[in-house]
């Protein structure tokens, strides 16, 4: 096998939470024309099937219709689902229609997150409970529901996005930054315990993107500047700069890796 055949998913189901917007959108992307099936999610239906159809269409084969029948009747290409990852029951619920409808699960892409700042008494719990209950708990609700059948199977790319807050700090922070430090350590228990089964666990640390998350920060040219300041390439990242790392996660070229942070952040974490 050739190195670039490596980075090929074709034959693979990938799930991608959060895949309707933002660095969700842009792996679900890549991961599609890296010849993986995708399902991706999202909270609302209809952003989810907007997504997908978009994905669909933009693919060389038309064959990645949203919606296309293959084998037996499967679901082949791109297709939208409603799910709240914080919710134990409908994380469950989805990871189980992807299997039945698509055939299998191979890639787990656990990318849904949401961000609340603010100086901490100036927080509500409610809040901090919020960003903990989609960052963290999302990620463990649909690794759990997968693990029967990654398990059986033995094998599966788990690929969870973190941040570079999972290892350095900022500021009126404290929702976001204790709920991705919990994403790299859950990734690296996993990793350990998933790796008897052939299934990789990894995480990867994206810095600042210009994300729909991000705009308050983008349009604020203080606090603007003072991340182009940190960050040795001088620029926040473009969307597209995401997929090629999640191909190498999600492919046989990563398959001696597991339990990996890695940061994607024009070397922010460098300083």
């Amino acid at each position: 096998m050739s190195v670039l055949d490596k980075f090929k998913l074709t034959g693979r189901v990938a799930l991608v939470t959060g895949g309707n917007r933002g660095l969700g959108r842009q792996m679900a992307q890549a991961l599609a024309e890296a010849g993986a099936q995708v399902a991706l999610t999202s909270r609302e239906q209809e952003r989810a099937d907007l997504a997908a159809g978009e994905i669909a269409g933009s693919l060389p084969d038309a064959g990645g219709a949203r919606d296309g029948g293959g084998a037996a009747g499967r679901l082949t290409g791109v297709r939208g689902y409603a799910c709240d990852v914080s919710d134990t029951e409908q994380s469950a619920q989805v990871v189980q229609r992807v299997i039945e409808e698509f055939g299998g699960l191979h890639i787990l892409v656990n990318n849904a997150g949401i961000n609340i700042r603010g100086p901490i008494e100036e927080l509500e719990p409610e809040e901090f409970q919020r960003v903990i209950a989609t960052n963290t708990t999302g990620v463990w609700n649909i690794c759990r529901a997968a693990a029967t059948h990654l398990k059986a199977q033995r094998y599966g790319r788990v690929i969870n996005v973190g941040s570079t807050l999972s290892i350095i700090a900022l500021p009126e922070r404290t929702p976001y930054a204790s709920s991705k430090g919990a994403v790299w350590q859950m990734t690296r228990a996993l990793a350990l315990e998933w790796a008897p089964y052939d299934i990789t666990v990894n995480a990867m640390l994206p810095g600042p993107f210009a994300t729909e998350m991000n705009t308050p920060l983008k349009e604020d040219p203080v606090e603007y500047s003072k991340f182009i300041a940190r960050i040795p390439l001088g620029r926040w990242g473009d969307l597209d700069e995401i997929g090629g790392l999640a191909v190498f996660l999600a492919s046989d070229a990563s398959s001696y890796m597991t339990g990996a942070g890695i940061t994607i952040d024009g070397g922010w974490t460098v300083h």
